[in-house]
């Protein structure tokens, strides 16, 4: 696998028990690309670890006068720098090959499983958690991955080394080889210390990274009550944490790292101190006394490894826990994909759980007194809910039956908090769809053209207003113009079912009362599911479902079901037990199609609405 073939066509199915586990998934995905790492490494360690028997050749080459054995050392030595150079180069090339197509291959896996869960997965993990892992810890994934294939070229060389240094002088090899395996080793105990220290920072690094991305969601609201120095001061103190515990971890691999200098100067003290004794006695000549010289400066390099690798696990072991934990989230109800290849079905909407039914080609509103099971019902008409139960039916079909894809494409879902990209506007509307809704009409029947004249008016080099630049989250926009512009890429993508929830609570009722109107107009024919409990857009539906305990209580229209139904009055218009009691007074006993209303503002509001259908 190279760097150009990415991204996957297929990234697999990952083993998410564990960290380890998903670790290890990574290296056997890999196979190619780290035995082609391990050759190339091989090459290099032991091309730099033959240098030292090449300089020892030479030294006792003049010692003896022999320029024979000089000219062959000299080309011993030429072969191994070219080996040193080819090795390295494509070790490189093939280590950085591996990281980069390791952390793709996590955020890819990441990606799939977070489109998989939808909404869901924020309310199971921290957004903070999410970010962290999405980010910084696919970096340090990579790096173990990378680092193994490395570290196992060392060991090798290392092997290769002492063997040689053992067939080649016993006396001194022999050292060596007892100590090189306590260099090693000498930093063990060390690790678990670092491991723990290093486990302690990724946490609170996460902690401020998900209060900070809370803060700056929230900056307008802080803004507001004066907030700002409240979070700031949590901020500072947690960026403070991040900071004593970042310390401590470097401290703990200062140490290792001074170990792991020390050690090897110690063992080239023992083997310098006896091989000058093995010389004054002549059992060694100056030759092989300088190449097992040479060899343990030299192998203080592939030993830098050892380090390194455990540094990279320490680091990587927290991090791939952490995406193991995302990647093994599972949906509620999954799709069984027992209709692969079959035609998306259309119909009627029915839930049976709550008996939710929305005809199909209709215009149905739904009044849930609790916003949050408002949420979690949208959820389960969209296929996608975060609890267990029946699926529900679109034209007699179970959606859990359908590929995901194509529960997505029959039903879209914009839940009452949707997410603007940053770009242009063209590139935000820029969204699959039918083809049959062009933007302006999307754009007019959600009303934005007080948007669009801010988005032209905050932008200073462009006149067109698709061309203008939203912020990141729309944060530059107030909460209605956020609401408007995700409504008009939801209307852009025509789907056969449109399920909206709360799409005009941050407008005022002038503007909502067009949005109205101009969304009827714009779905005519098509089925719209609309979670409110405005009596602006309860007006302009074809069919109104009271959903109360998780059950419908009542269908009509509005109009009807304000004056017969108390538990929709008391949605809809606010009403409290002291104003139910004394409009019950006042009605007495009379028939419902003759019982009069409390004159309030909302007649009012649907005269003016009929004021402007006529107009429009």
């Amino acid at each position: 696998m190279q760097i150009q073939d990415l991204p996957y066509p297929d990234p697999g199915v990952p083993d998410a028990r564990s960290g380890p586990r998903f670790l290890w998934w990574l290296f056997r995905n890999q196979l190619d690309g780290q035995l082609k790492a391990l050759a190339w490494g091989l090459l290099h360690f032991l091309s730099v670890s033959a240098l030292p028997f090449c300089v020892g050749v030479a030294v006792q080459a003049v010692v003896d006068r022999s320029g024979g054995r000089l000219a062959l050392a000299g080309g011993l030595l030429a072969l191994c720098c070219a080996g040193n150079a080819i090795g390295e180069t494509f070790l490189h090339r093939a280590a950085v090959t591996n990281w980069i197509t390791a952390a793709a291959r996590v955020q890819q896996v990441l990606a799939r499983k977070t489109a998989q869960l939808g909404s869901a997965l924020t309310r199971r993990v921290a957004a903070g958690e999410v970010v962290a892992v999405s980010t910084g810890d696919v970096e340090k994934i990579g790096w173990f991955v990378e680092a193994w294939s490395r570290f196992t070229a060392a060991a090798v060389t290392i092997v290769v080394v002492c063997v040689g240094l053992v067939l080649y002088q016993p006396e001194l090899g022999t050292v060596v080889a007892v100590g090189l395996p306590v260099l090693a080793i000498a930093v063990l105990p060390l690790l678990p210390r670092a491991t723990r220290r290093a486990d302690l920072q990724r946490e609170k690094a996460g902690r401020a990274t998900e209060l900070a991305s809370d803060t700056v969601a929230g900056l307008r609201v802080l803004r507001g009550i004066g907030g700002e120095e409240l979070f700031l001061d949590r901020y500072r103190s947690a960026s403070q944490e991040v900071r004593h515990a970042a310390v401590r971890s470097a401290r703990m691999w200062s140490l290792i790292s001074a170990i792991q200098v020390l050690m090897p100067g110690l063992l080239l003290i023992a083997v310098v101190w006896y091989g000058v004794r093995l010389a004054r006695q002549g059992q060694v000549s100056i030759g092989e006394l300088v190449t097992v010289y040479s060899s343990i400066m030299i192998l203080t390099y592939p030993l830098r490894h050892f380090e390194e690798i455990a540094m990279a696990y320490s680091f990587s072991r927290p991090s791939a826990r952490r995406a193991a934990r995302v990647l093994s989230l599972e949906r509620a109800t999954d799709t069984g994909g027992s209709r692969d290849g079959a035609e998306v079905p259309s119909g009627d909407l029915y839930d049976p759980a709550t008996g939710l039914l929305a005809p199909s080609g209709r215009f149905t509103a739904v009044v849930c007194g609790d916003p949050d099971a408002a949420g979690r019902l949208a959820e389960r008409l969209g296929g996608h809910p975060s609890e267990e139960g029946t699926s529900v039916l679109l034209g007699g079909v179970p959606l859990d039956e359908l590929p995901l894809d194509s529960a997505r494409t029959a039903i879209l879902v914009q839940d009452k908090d949707p997410v603007l990209l940053s770009g242009t506007l063209r590139e935000l509307l820029d969204v699959p769809g039918s083809g049959d809704v062009r933007p302006e009409d999307a754009l007019a029947a959600a009303q934005c053209e007080d948007v669009l004249a801010a988005l032209v008016q905050g932008s200073l080099d462009t006149e067109d207003p698709m061309d203008a630049r939203i912020t990141e989250r729309g944060r530059s926009l107030s909460g209605g113009q956020r609401q408007r512009l995700a409504l008009a890429r939801s209307l852009i993508t025509d789907p056969a079912v449109l399920v909206l929830d709360e799409p005009t609570s941050a407008v005022d009722s002038h503007t909502e009362a067009r949005i109205a109107l101009g969304v009827r107009k714009l779905r005519a024919g098509r089925t719209t599911v609309v979670f409110t409990s405005s009596p602006l857009l309860l007006d302009r539906a074809d069919r109104v479902v009271l959903v109360h305990e998780g059950e419908v209580a009542a269908v009509g229209v509005h109009r009807e079901l304000v004056h017969a139904e108390p538990r929709y009055r008391a949605v809809v218009t606010r009403e409290t037990e002291e104003e139910a009691a004394e409009t019950k007074t006042v009605r007495g006993d009379r028939p419902a199609g003759d019982r009069p209303v409390k004159a309030s503002s909302l007649d009012e509001v649907l005269k003016e609405l009929e004021e402007i259908e006529e107009s429009a």
